[in-house]
């Protein structure tokens, strides 16, 4: 008697239902797929072909499949919670073998490592001492503890607009930064010398007396003083006959920006002296219209040193290490990869998988290039499992269980009839 079909179905729904428990075991697991059982019918082979009156002999597990659909994203209250938005899979190190999952929930281990809760290293793209990332070998990310080092202002710019009604102090009245009528306007900047000490540079601006002179008509003179010293030592203007067009839209001297020199040896107002300080000052985008005297602009690339206060990561995996002096550099960037087959990739438990022949090999880049997904942080990827539908698929995976089960006893019965015939 065929028990062959009915032992056959209860083996292959019982096997269906393992697979909808384990959906729905990890229907809170972020960053898990939904498999699906995949069965095929069996036929035993006949020595002539088959015929059109073949009876099958049962059902077989043929596979089980995956469903690498998008799952929700839910924001989260860490920053190095990192969810992807599309396509690809983060690179994970696990002891020494490349994994990949879709699991972005990251921490620090001890030794600044971006690690998962298995503990493997997140991969990615370091960042030279400038903040340039150098895309070869990816390797652990790590995230900086160093502060970062001082940077001496080399340049200053300075947009404004000089005030071309008003005419300028008498010739005989010599330039006194402590004397507001020597000059028409002033303004200042913060600069840093090479040891990130900081300096009040203070610039004024006179217009040259056209009642004396008739030829020195929209003529500007700059002077300087460095934390109310004047510079130069002399007390010269460290811009003479600055010039505009007759419109005032543009500057006729000077064409390029002055290199500027503050003395070393300035008291400083936290204690102590200044070094020397080599700059470009650009007054270009300067004007000399009929308006009040405004700054519209000014801007120095000089910073003091800070320390690390916070990284964040945008949506490309660009991690970016904060300072408290406000700068901010590049620590490293996550890549992604992804693959020809993802069915192809064989579960590794733990939120990963492992690339395998049938997967092909991984495609690595960053994200937001190609057919690479972007990424959030402070977000989770969450299950795609519907509960709803795998709930329901239980109830027809333990009907098909019982029906095979009936279909047994038929035949058991059929069996017993046959048995007792006299």
């Amino acid at each position: 008697m065929a028990f062959q079909q009915g032992l056959s179905g209860l083996n292959a729904t019982s096997k269906n239902l393992s697979v909808i428990g384990n959906n729905i075991a990890n229907a809170n697991t972020y960053g898990a797929k939904a498999s699906r059982a995949e069965f095929a019918d069996m036929y035993a082979n006949a020595m002539n072909g088959s015929g059109g009156n073949a009876i099958g002999i049962g059902v077989n597990l043929a596979a089980v499949t995956q469903r690498f659909t998008q799952g929700n994203i839910t924001t989260t209250e860490s920053g190095l919670d990192i969810a992807i938005n599309g396509n690809g899979f983060f690179q994970l190190d696990s002891g020494g073998t490349t994994v990949y999952s879709r699991n972005g929930q990251f921490q620090l281990d001890k030794d600044g490592n971006l690690v998962n809760g298995t503990g493997a290293k997140l991969l990615g793209y370091a960042a030279n001492t400038d903040g340039a990332i150098i895309p070869s070998t990816v390797q652990a990310l790590r995230l900086p503890t160093a502060g970062v080092a001082p940077a001496s202002t080399t340049e200053v710019g300075l947009e404004l607009n000089l005030d071309s009604r008003v005419g300028g102090p008498a010739v005989a009245l010599p330039f006194d930064p402590a004397d507001p009528t020597s000059y028409n306007n002033a303004t200042s900047v913060t600069v840093y010398d090479a040891k990130g000490q900081e300096m009040a540079l203070t610039f004024y601006f006179r217009k040259e007396d056209t009642v004396a002179d008739p030829t020195l008509v929209d003529t500007w003179d700059v002077y300087m003083t460095a934390n109310g010293q004047p510079m130069p030592a002399a007390g010269g203007p460290i811009i003479d006959n600055m010039q505009f067009a007759t419109d005032g839209g543009s500057m006729l001297s000077p064409a390029a920006p002055v290199p500027i020199t503050v003395d070393a040896g300035v008291p400083l107002t936290a204690g102590g002296a200044s070094l020397q300080i080599d700059f470009d000052l650009d007054v270009g985008q300067a004007t000399q219209y009929g308006a009040a005297f405004s700054v519209t602009d000014l801007t120095q690339d000089g910073y003091a040193p800070g320390q690390l206060t916070g990284v964040s990561i945008d949506k490309t995996g660009i991690i970016k290490a904060q300072y408290s002096n406000g700068q901010s550099k590049a620590a490293g960037q996550l890549v992604l990869a992804t693959f020809r087959n993802p069915q192809g990739l064989q579960p590794m438990g733990g939120n990963a998988w492992s690339a395998s022949f049938g997967s092909g090999d991984p495609i690595i880049g960053a994200a937001g290039q190609g057919n690479f997904g972007l990424l959030q942080s402070g977000a989770l990827e969450e299950s795609n499992v519907d509960l709803t539908a795998e709930l329901v698929n239980m109830i027809t995976a333990q009907r098909a269980y019982q029906a095979n089960a009936q279909s047994i006893k038929t035949e058991d019965q059929v069996l017993q009839t046959l048995v007792n015939l006299r």
